[in-house]
């Protein structure tokens, strides 16, 4: 049986040690980062919780990609260079075929990203994994959620929806070709984090965040910090051809609050449009103008919904509560 050292060791520990970028990484009480002139540390931390935020029959592979993936995506929002991980992970039981695919997927992305894992923890316990990672930016370059002003474009990165519509199909909620139910699962269990289009942004866009908890919630965090209203075209909002092969109401519902589909949502000036259109082709991602940034005058910030034609619309939109079910 597997003690938790020799767990480590032979699934995390040297794997970790074949490119070290630390200056002291995996084996002591802590790890030692040394910050690069002109740059401060960008950290984030993720749980993710079996039954909340992942079906008990995931491939480990997938959810080793993910577990990274959704951090990794936190640094893309606020422009930063991936530089290191820890990674703390609790285990209903240590069984090695298991942790060889987590491992495998896990490593598959960090590798990618040249993003070191340099520490963490292991114990028994129901399933969950905690990352917190970290990234380097310079200060004046950081897209920061207090940052968006009056009259600046909101801006889409790639699709919204899939994800929310896996999840569906696999409740049963709603059905789908095996074609498309592939590339809605693919979606929902393999998001790809959009840190060289966050790279891109700086100097350009104003505010970003990644869309995790879906565009309706999400969007709000950044009218929230920057104290301003939304005007957001909901039929502008980008979705995949498979999502658009699902009834209407459905494609709304996936796009503006589904969640768990880890795109940049940024804020430019309209100056700005031809520079984000070259950020993203330039990092082969899609971008999209969605709506504009107005000024808060009274109450709560807001956003305002309408269709394509213009017509004001109606929605009753929730994103994903953590502590309430979908």
């Amino acid at each position: 049986m597997l003690s938790e050292f020799s767990l480590i060791d032979r699934f995390f520990a040297r794997r970790a040690r074949t490119t070290p970028r630390a200056a002291l990484g995996i084996g002591d009480d802590c790890a030692l980062l040394t910050p690069r002139a002109d740059e401060m540390l960008a950290i984030s931390t993720d749980m993710l919780v079996e039954g909340r935020h992942f079906l008990a029959d995931v491939d480990p592979h997938a959810l080793g990609h993910k577990a990274l993936a959704v951090n990794l995506s936190d640094l893309a929002a606020m422009g930063a260079k991936p530089r290191a991980f820890t990674l703390a992970l609790a285990l209903p039981q240590a069984r090695e075929s298991w942790l060889g695919a987590f491992s495998e997927g896990l490593f598959e992305i960090a590798e990618r990203f040249d993003c070191e894992l340099v520490g963490g923890d292991t114990t028994s316990g129901p399933l969950n994994i905690c990352i917190t990672v970290f990234g380097e930016v310079q200060p004046q370059h950081a897209l920061r959620r207090d940052a968006a002003q009056p009259g600046d474009d909101i801006w889409i990165s790639g699709t919204l929806g899939d994800a929310r519509a896996g999840l569906g199909v696999l409740r049963g909620e709603w059905p789908a070709s095996a074609e498309d139910t592939a590339a809605f699962r693919k979606a929902l269990e393999k998001p790809e984090p959009r840190v060289a289009l966050g790279i891109a942004l700086r100097g350009h866009a104003r505010a970003a965040l990644d869309i995790s908890d879906g565009l309706a919630g999400d969007l709000r965090h950044i009218l929230e910090r920057s104290r301003v209203n939304a005007r957001v075209d909901a039929d502008a909002v980008p979705r995949s051809a498979a999502l658009r092969r699902l009834p209407a109401d459905v494609q709304r519902r996936c796009t503006l609050a589904g969640g768990d589909d880890y795109e940049l949502c940024f804020t430019a000036p309209v100056s700005a449009r031809e520079a984000i259109e070259a950020a993203g082709n330039s990092v082969a991602v899609h971008v999209t103008r969605i709506g504009t940034i107005s000024a808060l005058q009274t109450g709560a910030p807001a956003i305002m919904w309408h269709d394509a034609a213009g017509t004001p619309l109606t929605l009753t939109l929730q994103g994903f509560d953590h502590f309430h079910a979908d």
